[in-house]
Order: C-alpha cells, then sequence, then structure tokens
C-alpha cells in the first residue's frame, strides 16, 4: 500500500475477523461432543474423548501459529488510516463472516455429528479446538495492537468474498488508527463503555 494513496476505503478490524469464527465453532463443537458421548460409537467413549483431547490441543495450536509472521509482518509495516477512511462496525464484520462461512460450518458440524457413530465426541472437540485457536490468535493480535498501542485495520475490499482472509495473499497492509478508534477493544472483543456516574 502506497504511504501517498489518499482515497478513502472501507476499512475492518483485523482481530474482529479473526474472532468472528470462534464462537460459532466452539458451540457447534461443543454441542456436536455433547451429543456424541450419547453415542457409544464403534471405539467406545473412552477412546473418542482421548482422541478428541488430542485433536482439540492440535487444531488449537495450529490455527494459533497459522500465518503469524504474516500477521506480524503486515502489522509492523501499517499506514495510518485517512481521516475519510470508514471504520466499520464490529457487528457488521461478524456478521459478513458469519454469513460468508454459514454453509461450512453447517457442514463441519454435520461431519463432527456424524462421526460420532464411529469416534465419539472426536469431531465435535476438533470444531471446539479450531474455535479456541480462533480467541487466542485474536487475543495474541490484541497483544501486538496494545504493544503499538494502535488498532490494526484491513481493507474491506481485500477480504475474501466469504468476509474472511485478513492475511490472505490479496491483503498488501494494513492501516492503523488509535487504540480508542471503533467500537471493538484491542483483540476483537466488544468495547466496555464506562457507566455512567
Amino acid at each position: 500500500m502506497a504511504r501517498g494513496d489518499r482515497r478513502a476505503y472501507g476499512l475492518a478490524r483485523v482481530a474482529v475477523v479473526v474472532r468472528a469464527g470462534a464462537a460459532p465453532l466452539w458451540w457447534l463443537g461443543v454441542f456436536s461432543a455433547g451429543v456424541g458421548l450419547l453415542v457409544p460409537g464403534l471405539t467406545g467413549r473412552r477412546i473418542g474423548v482421548m482422541a478428541g483431547a488430542a485433536l482439540f490441543i492440535v487444531a488449537a495450536a495450529v490455527v494459533v501459529c497459522a500465518r503469524r509472521k504474516r500477521y506480524a509482518g503486515l502489522a509492523r509495516s501499517a499506514v495510518r488510516a485517512g481521516k475519510h477512511d470508514v471504520l466499520q462496525d464490529r457487528a457488521v464484520s461478524v456478521r459478513n463472516w458469519r454469513r460468508g462461512h454459514r454453509w461450512w460450518l453447517l457442514l463441519g458440524f454435520a461431519v463432527a455429528l456424524g462421526g460420532s457413530f464411529a469416534v465419539p465426541a472426536a469431531g465435535g472437540m476438533l470444531l471446539a479446538g479450531c474455535g479456541a485457536g480462533l480467541r487466542l490468535k485474536a487475543a495474541w493480535l490484541g497483544r501486538l495492537e496494545r504493544a503499538g498501542d494502535a488498532l490494526l485495520w484491513v481493507r474491506v475490499d481485500w477480504l475474501a468474498a466469504n468476509g474472511g482472509r485478513p492475511a490472505g495473499k490479496a491483503v498488501k497492509g494494513y492501516r492503523s488508527t488509535g487504540i480508542a478508534a471503533g467500537d471493538a477493544a484491542p483483540g476483537g472483543a466488544r468495547r466496555r463503555t464506562a457507566a455512567l456516574v
């Protein structure tokens, strides 16, 4: 992204886009794992839960570590957002991601439930591990933002058609704002407003 670029763009928070899938993956995973425990399966519940625990840890670690260098590099080279750039609300970014991924979420849920007849709870714990990994990655981005005292934003038109991939090949750079900009705190969580006295 050229430093002299004065055009205005729609910007989405990087951490919000990363975090958008955490809750649906977690809850779909927890629900399908719970249902899976009701089915003895081919391997039995004990083996299913042990396999699921291993899958949970591996999935969370893979999701957290994936493309960290790319995120960190884009964060280091972020340029200041222009005064005419439009900051996308947190709710809009989350809704766009979830709408764009709804069929993948349903497919993952169906596969996790179906897999319970073979290995109880394992598929659900895998989904939940992916959700936990996204939450941890968003928290890591929040620490980057706090360390740099700046929030990281990505151009909406550089995101994938499904509202995701904030560090994909199409993303040429991030923009930054002050830590108080937008309606999401560092890490992408809802910003808590101070109580009125």
